[in-house]
């Protein structure tokens, strides 16, 4: 994929080493929470509905960042497959954990076949500027949305728990203060915004009642091997796979590689930062992965923005969260997924709207108004219907279409 231009990211208050050093420092750590928004509602709501292993779960999302950190070493996000997990969630009945492992084992292994042949290089190349940044546009507008929701929610924690003083919108005031913190702490380096919503939402949770009725043992919960039945891989390629490759392509793969140009134009990291190495490290995360029965996992632009916006800039936040993760999955598994299920619905939606915030600007590089009507075509489409990939393909097929003919608007 060619470098697109710049568009004018925030400046780079921490400059790079000469070494490419990681960095272990506070402000680092805040930024590896910045995810959290996006990563726990999908998470959480998929170990408790389809009664998957807390363990096996942030054990694969830990390996997988420790992983990503080492190798990359730019904060480069790991996230729930999103189509999956809305697919998931919306039919447990169906979607149970033999198919959710099987939607993982396909997932690596498809994503494996596009690295190592090249085929996501050659589609990465339909992936033009315009609708790169409609796609970016469209994560960062759903975020929004997304994050409001949760803060208005009257359901104050994701695992349906009500909570204390529920009758006077505790959830909303709980998120209108940590939403202040939030942007009066955003470039503080003393008290890192990220660190201080996290504070406050286990706080608050432990105030509102979160632990009542939770799990307190000690050590991971029971992982298993999976072994699908070909009705299992026959649903979970119908049903997850199907409507998840083309986000993943576009998302994970190519927005997350355009988002490292656009946010570290100048890092001598970038080599690595390139579709097809995007592809062939989710393929090696998940294809073991799914044989014990995790969520599938990928990388993400809009994670990828949500680190960088809380502070971090080197592989170090990956790194720490990665470590936490799994720390928690074998030490603390039923503990650490209750401290996590406390966090308020309005503190995860606050750091979804900054996440957001940072995405929708990245527009600005586009020059034009055929460039501008792509990404807000696709913008348009990517909200008004619930598969993204359709945003993602009329995108693609209008701006080769007025490209070829030279169309002017």
């Amino acid at each position: 994929m060619n470098q697109p231009a710049a568009a004018s990211p925030a400046p780079e208050s921490r400059p790079y080493t000469a070494d490419h050093a990681l960095r272990f420092d506070r402000v680092e750590l805040a930024g590896a929470f910045g995810d959290l928004g996006t990563l726990l509602p999908i998470v959480v709501g998929m170990i408790l509905i389809n009664k998957l292993s807390p363990s096996t779960v942030f054990l694969s999302f830990g390996l997988f960042y420790l992983i990503t950190g080492y190798y990359y070493r730019l904060p480069v996000p790991v996230q729930p497959l999103k189509a999956v997990g809305a697919i998931a969630i919306a039919y447990p009945a169906m979607i149970t954990e033999p198919v959710i492992g099987a939607s993982g084992i396909i997932f690596g292994a498809l994503l494996l076949l596009f690295a190592l042949t090249g085929i996501v290089d050659k589609l990465a190349k339909l992936f033009t500027q315009p609708v790169v940044r409609g796609i970016q546009l469209s994560l960062g507008l759903v975020f929004l949305k997304k994050g409001v929701d949760l803060i208005v929610s009257p359901q104050v924690f994701l695992n349906g728990m009500t909570g204390r003083f529920a009758e006077y919108q505790i959830n909303l005031i709980v998120g209108i203060v940590v939403f202040v913190l939030v942007l009066a702490l955003l470039d503080n380096k003393k008290f890192p915004a990220a660190l201080v919503a996290l504070a406050a939402g286990i706080v608050s949770g432990l105030a509102l009642g979160g632990f009542n009725g939770a799990s307190f043992s000690i050590g991971p919960t029971p992982m298993q091997f999976i072994s699908p039945s070909l009705q299992d891989f026959w649903t979970a390629l119908i049903m997850l796979i199907l409507p998840q490759i083309p986000l993943t392509i576009g998302n994970a793969c190519v927005g997350t590689a355009d988002t490292c140009f656009t946010l570290f134009p100048q890092s001598p990291l970038l080599s690595k930062s390139k579709a097809g190495n995007f592809a062939l490290t989710m393929g090696i995360a998940n294809l073991p992965a799914g044989l014990f029965g995790a969520v599938p996992m990928c990388h993400g632009t809009g994670g990828l923005a949500a680190h960088y916006r809380f502070g971090a800039r080197t592989g170090g936040a990956p790194v720490m969260i990665g470590a936490l993760f799994v720390v928690m999955a074998l030490a603390f598994g039923e503990f650490g997924f209750a401290v996590l299920a406390t966090i308020p619905n309005s503190v995860l939606g606050v750091l979804l709207v900054f996440a957001g915030l940072e995405l929708c600007p990245l527009v600005r590089s586009l020059k034009g108004n055929e460039e501008y009507f792509v990404a807000l075509l696709i913008t348009g489409i990517a909200l008004a219907v619930p598969n993204m990939a359709w945003a993602f393909g009329i995108g693609i097929a209008v701006d080769l279409f007025i490209r070829k003919l030279k169309i002017k608007i």
